[in-house]
């Protein structure tokens, strides 16, 4: 039974959205774990200013030269040879994108290592020189982390175009084990630099999780090296604007980090946790919803069928607005709450606490744009187009520069997150303009209705949560981690249970769908296909 479970197969988009956001839940709660004892540990200081900057150059190299690969051109591809049923082809080509991607990815961070000196500065002009030395040391671990991350990513390629979303799911919540492993257990021996071991640690435990997936569809490792083959040719092309892409959206957090580097003593922290708080509805609603439909928007954009395109889209934007209009409202309104019970502990004080409040309250104002640029830049790549993404990309990149130097001058660290909301929501815009174009309707209409029907339910939700907030506070003392929890938590939960009722009211098509398709995935009879284990067999 458990066997089944971990292989099974999602066949409906809601039904695999379910599995990755339930999945993303947890890890994001053990992500939240993981910042409770670094910000207990060390606070808003230098360290973790140190440990932030130092994950810019590995990560800006892994997003463009992994993600860039992967998210452009293999999911297609993989779903492509699964559906005319070269199984054989599929293994051939992972492999020798896995090798390929090894070697040209090993080849550029032991060169990233070499020159890590010269790079932190770039990355951290405003530190010292100490500061900026001790970025180039902890860097040098994480490239060794990210290397491990990036065969474990392909691997999870491979899960996620065979619809096999609970391995796939599972492998963040051990990375983020791994990194408190290195905040408890290497700190107290190596220092800060046992936080970076802690997440080559975290990357180990991600691979292995991925391998246990991969083979259990019958995946065998072999050694090809072919580098004219017409699949690394096809990612080439497709992979290359993907790349300027994402170098884009990279720019964004560069320009963070760096400004943030020349404002006060733990700005880089302040923003960085601020940005993980803001991630966590982001990554469990649109994340979970962007990623399980991607294979199906690949398959209907193969086949040419446009209604069911049109049709798959519309229901996954309206699918995203309905979690994520409740969950702005919600962060919006209880952000103090948020911030003290996930971060307030230990060397975090109350100043850290207010200036991450603000600096979160910003970055959900633009949930909803966030959230719905994953869902729209999929179903570019499924129409095999990654220019447009890059070019509206620079555009939202360039406002986004040119927004925060001119408001972190007046409002500090809180005008990164302003400049941020910003540029997304242009980025919104600007994305959506072209796809219509290209597809006809996307079904905006029955948007709309939903995006009224939500919005109505999403203010009495909140006005629901402020009240509850003021009653609370009158009973309760907010002078301890649970007094401000269960405010907290009693005015959300209220608040979300006046959302349901009002969209129940309102006969919300989406909790409608949301409900069947909960349904569907808990107590339907199990099938054939949802035991299978090689994907011959699908």
């Amino acid at each position: 039974m458990f066997k089944r479970f971990l292989n099974g197969k999602s066949n409906t988009i809601t039904s695999a959205a379910v599995i990755v956001a339930s999945f993303s839940i947890l890890s994001r709660f053990v992500g939240f774990i993981r910042d409770r004892i670094l910000a207990g540990e060390f606070g808003a200081s230098d360290t973790l200013d140190i440990y932030f900057a130092a994950f810019r150059v590995p990560d800006l190299l892994f997003q463009l030269l992994v993600v860039g690969a992967l998210s452009a051109s293999f999911i297609p591809l993989f779903t492509r040879y699964v559906e005319k049923k070269q199984e054989e082809k599929a293994w051939q080509m992972t492999n020798n994108l896995l090798n390929i991607l090894a070697v040209v990815f090993g080849v550029f961070l032991i060169l990233a290592a070499i020159f890590a000196h010269d790079l932190a500065p770039l990355i951290a002009p405003g530190f010292d020189p100490a500061k900026q030395s001790a970025v180039a040391d902890m860097a040098r671990v994480m490239f060794l982390a990210q290397f491990i991350l990036s065969i474990s990513m392909v691997y999870g390629s491979v899960l996620q175009s065979a619809k096999r979303f609970v391995l796939y799911s599972s492998a963040p919540i051990f990375y983020n084990l791994g990194i408190i492993l290195g905040a408890i257990a290497f700190v107290p021996i190596l220092g800060p630099m046992g936080l970076a071991w802690g997440v080559v640690l975290g990357a180990i435990l991600h691979l292995l999780i991925q391998i246990v997936g991969v083979y259990s569809l019958g995946y065998k490792f072999k050694f090809t090296f072919q580098v004219k083959d017409p699949d690394v040719k096809y990612t080439l092309k497709h992979m290359i604007p993907r790349v300027m892409g994402l170098a884009v959206n990279q720019v964004n957090f560069l320009v963070m980090t760096i400004l943030a580097s020349t404002l006060a003593v733990g700005s880089v922290t302040i923003i960085q946790f601020a940005y993980n708080l803001n991630f966590f509805p982001v990554g469990v609603i649109a994340v979970s919803y962007a990623v399980a439909a991607f294979p199906t928007f690949c398959e209907l954009a193969h086949r040419k069928d446009q209604q069911d395109f049109i049709n798959a889209f519309s229901g996954t934007i309206r699918q995203i607005l309905f979690f994520i209009i409740p969950a702005s409202v919600l962060f919006l309104l209880l952000r103090a709450q948020i911030v003290r019970v996930v971060l307030g502990a230990g060397a975090f004080d109350w100043e850290a606490t207010i200036l991450t409040a603000d600096t979160l309250g910003l970055f959900a104002l633009s949930f909803f744009a966030q959230s719905l640029i994953f869902v729209i830049v999929r179903a570019y790549f499924a129409k095999n187009d990654t220019l447009t993404p890059f070019v509206v990309g620079l555009v939202a990149a360039l406002i986004n520069v040119a927004a925060a130097l001119t408001l972190t001058q007046t409002y500090g660290v809180v005008g990164l997150a302003m400049a941020y909301s910003i540029a997304v929501m242009f980025q919104l815009i600007l994305l959506w303009a072209p796809l219509r174009a290209r597809v006809g309707s996307l079904d905006e209409l029955r948007i709309a209705r939903s995006l009224v029907i939500l919005s109505t339910a999403g203010i009495f939700g909140g006005l629901a949560t402020q009240g509850m907030k003021l009653i609370v506070v009158k009973v309760i003392t907010l002078d301890t981690f649970f007094a401000v929890f269960a405010q907290g938590f009693i005015a959300g939960m209220v608040g979300l249970a006046v959302y349901v009722a009002s969209a129940y009211m309102f006969k919300s098509e989406e909790l409608s769908e949301f409900v069947r398709g909960l349904k569907k995935r808990l107590f339907k009879k199990a099938h054939p296909e949802e035991t299978v284990v090689t994907i011959s067999n699908q």
